[in-house]
């Protein structure tokens, strides 16, 4: 069978794969075809979540196996993990992360299972727009946000004010009594 995956972006509105892929493919071979047809080195901690159909995570899938999970837990690395043993259904949704320091990731939806077919390697069926940058820069983006601040003088307010609006007898400062004081009510 022929796995035909569609990969979409929140942060650009253009951007489309299609990647069609044997079901008996690994999903390090689903992760190479990714880099590939976006142009990403493979040189971040990439993982795919398996989702329900509102995109909320439920089976992860490491690039590698980091120990992390208890032992009563699977633990699905890429390499070792065929997508037919975890994709049965169209429409079945996963994300991609592959900027995992922003936790930036793909929409990925298993459109199409093409039965009576298989492929030897994975290829890009479509292909529109430009992928997002792949991993953000922060210093880059700290300085972006300092530029574009206004700090001048009047960004906390009005710095002209009357010392009459700060009449300290207005407050009760200084009587040292208690506030709380039962004769005063």
């Amino acid at each position: 069978m022929v796995y035909k995956f569609r990969i979409i972006s929140d942060e650009v509105d253009d951007f489309i794969r299609e990647i069609k892929i044997d079901s008996d493919a690994s999903f390090y071979d689903l992760h190479e075809a990714i880099l590939k047809c976006t142009g990403y080195k493979d040189d971040q901690m990439t993982s795919f979540f398996i989702c329900d159909d509102d995109w909320e995570k439920e089976i992860e899938i490491t690039l590698e196996d980091m120990g992390a999970g208890s032992s009563e837990e699977d633990t699905f690395v890429m390499k070792d993990t065929r997508l037919s043993e975890l994709l049965e259904d169209e429409k079945q949704k996963l994300l991609y992360v592959f900027d995992p320091l922003a936790e930036r990731v793909f929409f990925i939806e298993l459109s199409e299972i093409i039965t009576g077919k298989d492929l030897q390697h994975a290829t890009c069926s479509r292909k529109e727009g430009n992928p997002p940058q792949q991993v953000i820069d922060f210093d880059e983006q700290m300085k972006k946000m300092d530029s574009s601040l206004d700090l001048d003088e009047n960004f906390y307010g009005d710095q002209e004010y009357d010392m009459d609006d700060f009449d300290p007898d207005g407050y009760d400062i200084g009587s040292g009594g208690n506030p709380y004081d039962e004769d005063k009510y």
